[in-house]
């Protein structure tokens, strides 16, 4: 059975709508910005976040209509008319799915009848990671290579052991964490790190040319919106971010796909401030807890290395 028919049929009753806001200063340029979609019916509360970037757009967060008794597939059919971008349609999505498992007194691992399992992570970071090593010296680590990274500097972080993934982020254009294509970065990283995946290349001659002895360890985030998209570039490893699908239906039927054809997934997530990470924790807990995945607690982007954080992994997470 495909997972969208396991929860399609799960009925909820909504009787009431709010959103809540949540801030955190980042920098002096950047102020996180997530809203959190809360709907309510017979004495519970179902929980989804927005994680849309853009903080002005959550100034003016659209109003649910929808009331009463209706199942899971019912209610994301009636969100087709509010013409909702995926990040958004995932809070709301989210927040039902949410409701309806804990209205029908059930948890999302009882319902595929899969096990809650500790959650391996690693922290994503541009900031220097040996003082992190020196108060967890297991932890591993996502990182952002740029353009201004030395070979020497790449040889030290290498050095360390704890790099996982590499994230190029060559897949994104117009945002502050650009990095252009750039043939001898790509080399360096290939070389420097011969046992990291490698995240969102960008591809042309001469950076096809930089990647060709790791073909087998790039991975796909950005452009990863459905199966289709993952089909499309048949990769080894996949980077499942859930509100980059919108829907439950896109999410679950891309994890049925890469299942299906044997893809390495691993979870990654957008800076949640609210339930979306204990939601991304939990689908990471259920799907691929041994992965490298990018649900770290979110007090490792909360300050400098400090002790008395939570390590990994973490104990089994059923927030679905």
């Amino acid at each position: 059975m495909a997972l969208y028919d396991a929860v399609s049929t799960l009925e909820l009753t909504i009787d009431d709508f709010a959103t809540q806001r949540r801030e955190a200063t980042v920098s002096t340029e950047f102020t996180r910005v997530t809203t959190t979609v809360v709907l309510r019916g017979r004495d519970q509360v179902g929980e989804g976040e927005d994680v849309t970037y853009d903080a002005a757009a959550h100034d003016d967060f659209p109003r649910l209509r929808e009331r009463g008794r209706m199942s899971l597939a019912e209610f994301s059919e009636r969100l087709d008319a509010y013409e909702l971008q995926d990040y958004r349609r995932w809070a709301f999505e989210s927040s039902a799915l949410d409701l309806a498992l804990r209205q029908n007194e059930t948890s999302l691992g009882d319902l595929l009848g899969l096990e809650y399992r500790p959650v391996r992570f690693v922290v994503s970071t541009r900031l220097e990671i040996r003082p992190w090593l020196e108060v967890y010296p297991s932890l591993e680590f996502k990182l952002d290579p740029t353009s201004e990274w030395s070979d020497e500097h790449m040889r030290e972080i290498a050095a360390t052991g704890a790099v996982r993934v590499l994230d190029l982020k060559g897949q994104y254009h117009g945002t502050v964490v650009d990095q252009p294509p750039d043939p001898r970065l790509y080399r360096a990283v290939v070389e420097t790190f011969p046992d990291a995946i490698i995240e969102d290349p960008a591809l042309t001659d001469e950076t096809r040319e930089a990647l060709r002895s790791a073909v087998g360890r790039i991975s796909w985030d950005a452009p990863i919106h459905s199966a289709r998209d993952i089909e499309e570039r048949a990769p080894r490893y996949v980077n499942i971010k859930p509100s980059r699908f919108g829907t439950v239906q896109r999410l679950f039927d891309a994890i049925d796909f890469c299942r299906a054809h044997r893809i390495a997934m691993y979870g990654g997530g957008q800076f949640e401030l609210g339930p979306g990470r204990r939601h991304i924790q939990s689908l990471a807990s259920l799907f691929y807890a041994d992965a490298p995945n990018d649900v770290a607690p979110r007090e490792y982007n909360e300050g400098v290395a400090r002790a008395g954080l939570p390590t990994s992994p973490l104990p089994p997470v059923s927030a679905l």
